[in-house]
């Protein structure tokens, strides 16, 4: 099979891109390494440096055909949403809006496009369904949402398929500590640079920690599964960052310092996204938990 992946030289999307080529497909990654530096040396694979925003891009999918486009390629740093929303909504809405109409144009069987739980905002509710209001807290969570909007749209106007995956805070091997970061990434820099980790606000808020790797698993699934649906990518479960830090500590031979600061503008206390929609429709279960996928990505760090 032919499939694009945009974002494909970044985290989650180099991860996916190894298991599509594992499995034989014929990839094709357009991103402009702006915060991306995995580098693809496969048969299979064939970089393209372009931006999303580019007529280069869409002619590229025109050109190539794919019978399925991976969307991953997003501006994903909340703080910068809040500091530059225009550069945020140009990436995040107009690139896809960009990538949908190559997609129409080429007549793509199907465009998977990656979100984010960040378009519930601050919602005050223990566990996160997918027909709970969006409430979004950031410019990146209103882009992000706003992009779910245009693909829904352009399924209902031209019958282009799509599965929306909103993930919760995925974490893992090759993520960057840098821009759009997670908190894990960040603190394991820190930690190998025998620094302290800096933890905004109490550290008791929580997130839905799903490791990089679940998260390429069900990615493929709605290769084929989940047709017209909007689907959580999470593992149903609270960690805080405190409970982070605990497991670190457990993991790391040195002692690790800590220092508390003042919560971030645009940051949510607590996110935790059901998976019962997933596990149905997908067929999709996470398998790792939070402390195996921090042993994994830790052993990652530290072996470099």
């Amino acid at each position: 099979m032919k499939v694009v992946v945009t974002g494909g030289a970044g985290f989650i999307g180099s991860h996916l891109v190894d298991s599509l080529v594992a499995l034989g497909n014929e990839v094709h990654v357009i991103d402009n390494f702006s915060s991306s530096s995995y580098v693809h040396e496969h048969q299979l694979v064939t970089v393209h440096n372009l931006d999303i925003r580019s007529e280069e891009a869409k002619q590229l999918i025109i050109n190539v055909k794919p019978e399925i486009v991976f969307h991953l390629a997003a501006q994903a740093d909340v703080t910068r949403s809040i500091q530059d929303p225009a550069f945020d909504a140009d990436v995040n809405i107009r690139g896809t809006i960009n990538m949908l109409e190559a997609s129409r144009l080429a007549n793509v069987r199907k465009i998977i496009f990656s979100s984010t739980s960040a378009v519930y905002g601050n919602l005050q509710k223990e566990i996160i369904t997918e027909n709970d209001p969006t409430l979004t807290f950031s410019y990146y969570g209103l882009s992000k949402l706003s992009a779910e909007k245009y693909i829904e749209l352009y399924e209902k106007l031209y019958g282009l398929s799509y599965t929306i995956l909103r993930y919760g805070n995925v974490y893992g091997p090759r993520q960057t500590a840098k821009g759009e970061g997670g908190v894990i990434a960040v603190f394991m820099d820190k930690i190998s640079k025998s620094s302290a980790l800096k933890i905004h606000g109490d550290g008791e808020q929580t997130r839905d920690f799903v490791y990089v790797k679940d998260v390429v698993a069900a990615n493929l699934s709605a290769a084929e599964h989940g047709d017209g649906e909007t689907i959580h990518v999470s593992t149903q479960k609270n960690t805080s960052i405190n409970m982070l830090v605990d497991i670190l500590t457990k993991l790391h031979p040195h002692s690790i310092k800590t220092v508390y600061s003042s919560a971030r503008m645009g940051d949510i206390k607590h996110s935790c996204l059901d998976n019962t929609k997933a596990n149905n429709l997908l067929e999709w279960h996470p398998i790792y938990d939070i402390t195996t996928g921090l042993k994994e990505t830790y052993e990652y760090y530290h072996s470099k």
